[in-house]
This record gives C-alpha cells, sequence and structure tokens, in this order.
C-alpha cells in the first residue's frame, strides 16, 4: 500500500484516520506518528485537531472514519477499555469491509497476541 496524499478532487476529506487511546499515546507515539504524516502531505484525521468545541463526538468521529481513505489503529494498554475506542473499532472495521479499504494495526507497547485475547 503505497500512500499518496489524496487530490483535490478526491471523495475523501482525510488520507488517515488516527484511532488510539489518548491517555496512552496522545503525547507520545501518536504525536509523533501525526506530526510525521501531516509533514508528507498526508492529510489526516485526529480527533483534538479535528473536532469542534461544543460538537457532538460521536456523530462527528463516524463521519470522519467514513470520510477517511485509510485507518490506522493504535492498539496500546488501555486501548480495549475504552468504549469510544471500541466504537471507532468496530465502524472501522465495518467500513473497511464495504469499501476493500486498509486498515493498517499498530502495537504500541502491547505484544499483538494480547490484542487478540
Amino acid at each position: 500500500m503505497a500512500l499518496r496524499p489524496s487530490s483535490s478532487t478526491s471523495r475523501w476529506t482525510y488520507d488517515v484516520f488516527l484511532s488510539f487511546r489518548g491517555e496512552d499515546t496522545r503525547t507520545r507515539f501518536t504525536d509523533h506518528l501525526y506530526t510525521a504524516l501531516t509533514r508528507s502531505g498526508i492529510h489526516t484525521f485526529r480527533d483534538e485537531d479535528e473536532l469542534k468545541i461544543g460538537v457532538e463526538i460521536g456523530p462527528e468521529l463516524l463521519k470522519a472514519i467514513e470520510n477517511s481513505r485509510f485507518w490506522i489503529i493504535v492498539f496500546s494498554r488501555n486501548y480495549a477499555s475504552s468504549t469510544w475506542c471500541l466504537d471507532e473499532l468496530a465502524h472501522i472495521i465495518k467500513r473497511s469491509k464495504e469499501l476493500g479499504q486498509t486498515v493498517l494495526p499498530v502495537f504500541y507497547d502491547v505484544d499483538p497476541s494480547d490484542v487478540r485475547k
């Protein structure tokens, strides 16, 4: 999968949607990943940058998931303990199956075999 920035005529609002547990990775890994992607010209959705204050989060997140070309899931120690993260993950998996689009899992400070349990 070669990830190139989408053209201005693309049907996608975002090239990438980042799903992550903020308390685990926001100020470390996810921040660095987001910076690297945006510096490469890849339009990336990250909740703290894209959501407006006062707007209901759930519908806005689902809209961003639906309008993203690819999804990166940053699995961390507490990812699965967040209802928001699990809701995002379920919607991302549904969309990826519908569209045949790519989901890229990243395992941050967690063994991939732990995620399967």
